[in-house]
């Protein structure tokens, strides 16, 4: 998949990364659309689209963009904590991790409190549930018992916790609900180790989807897209 990206022109992007983009001419800030020169999803993603219909979490699914992101660590590759535009792209962020492993990192900037459980490895590296009230090991080195030697669960503030979310090579992640629209998502430069593809597929919101107010052209986006005859924009 990534040989067949390879054979279109990867165009510079923001913080060492490149991209190649399938998707409408848009305007953010003046919430402008139109279809310009998208001619439709590339032929290559026509299968992985087709197989995300047997998850639960994707049904009904219709992507309408794709971005390429390619980062390597000679060019200091990442991107900043952000979130995605909901004007015009819908809940569902899914995002295929290509050639190599990362870490996506998710933080907060709400004032709200969040409850951390303690974990621990048990003696065949498995995690105890979360949650669960396990002594410290400096406690059963003492020989003490008891409350005061069990962790319980602990309110943080939201802004100081980052929540690490390991995406092996070839994993797909969708980001939805609170962690589309309350949790901000980042690739740090550290997390780079070799070259990484990222493939995101965005969704019509609300605004262009059945019954809103823009449905006419989100019909006419999504028969260009599903096309399946795309090349770079």
């Amino acid at each position: 998949m990534v040989e067949l990206m390879d054979r279109d022109e990867w165009k510079p992007s923001q913080s060492g990364r490149k991209k190649q983009d399938y998707g409408p001419k848009v305007n953010f800030k003046k919430q402008r659309l139109k279809a310009g020169d998208f001619t439709g999803l590339p032929s290559f993603s026509k299968k992985i689209v087709a197989q995300m219909e047997a998850y639960s979490v994707l049904g009904g699914f219709l992507p309408v963009e794709q971005c390429n992101l390619d980062y390597r660590p000679e060019r200091g590759s990442a991107i900043d904590p952000h979130f995605d535009d909901w004007w015009l792209w819908g809940e569902r962020l899914v995002s295929l991790n290509l050639l190599s492993k990362t870490v996506l990192s998710m933080s907060c900037d709400s004032e709200d409190s969040i409850q951390l459980f303690p974990t621990f490895s048990n003696e065949n590296g498995e995690l105890n549930p979360p949650g669960s009230l396990t002594q410290t090991s400096a406690c059963e080195n003492s020989g003490k018992q008891g409350s005061s030697c069990l962790l319980s669960p602990r309110l943080v503030p939201s802004k100081e916790v980052t929540v690490a979310i390991h995406l092996p090579r070839r994993s797909l992640v969708v980001l939805y609900d609170e962690a589309r629209y309350k949790w901000k998502h980042a690739i740090h430069r550290r997390h780079i180790e070799h070259r990484r593809v990222c493939v995101t597929f965005r969704e019509l919101s609300a605004e262009f989807s059945a019954g809103g107010r823009r449905e006419e052209l989100g019909k006419e986006l999504l028969e260009i897209a599903l096309s399946f005859q795309g090349t770079p924009v």
